[in-house]
């Protein structure tokens, strides 16, 4: 990997990783959804139990970019797999080979580690990337549609 390094983030990284997932948010149009803190990643990321992971791009020694990872299980299959839930290169960056090597990082970990798939999701609009993801072997999986419960729907669901 020439010109950038990838690593495991660590505690201090918190303000980078704050950084670059709003950076996200405002390149998916949806920053006024990123209300995490440094303390809610502090908890997922280096708690007692944590429970998705981070992986950060480097350049020159400065976080450019950042994958964040948990694992899910597939019952079909009876095993583990990785699931992306945002991969981020801030556009300056872009071109040098960082995403694929954060999808190869992955994929290799997940191989090691007898997952039997990944996944992700992507903006239907986000055309770049959905290109990126048929080249490298992806495939849509349209008939699938995403459900979510959030706020007073999850709340009312919980107390009753």
């Amino acid at each position: 990997m020439s010109g950038f390094t990838l690593r495991d983030a660590t505690e201090a990284d918190l303000p980078e990783i704050v950084r670059l997932v709003r950076a996200l948010a405002e390149y998916e149009r949806l920053l006024h959804e990123a209300v995490g803190t440094e303390e809610d990643f502090r908890a997922a990321l280096f708690g007692p139990n944590p429970r998705v992971f981070c992986t950060l791009a480097e350049v020159q020694g400065r976080a450019v970019g950042q994958a964040i990872w948990f694992y899910n299980f597939s019952t079909f299959t009876g095993r583990h797999g990785i699931y992306l839930e945002d991969i981020f290169v801030e556009p300056a960056h872009r071109g040098l080979g960082i995403g694929a090597a954060f999808f190869r990082h992955l994929a290799r970990r997940a191989v090691a580690e007898g997952c039997a798939r990944m996944e992700w999701q992507v903006l239907d609009w986000n055309e770049p990337a959905i290109r990126f993801y048929r080249k490298i072997g992806a495939q849509g999986m349209d008939e699938w549609r995403v459900q979510r419960l959030t706020g007073e729907a999850l709340k009312t669901l919980a107390s009753g």
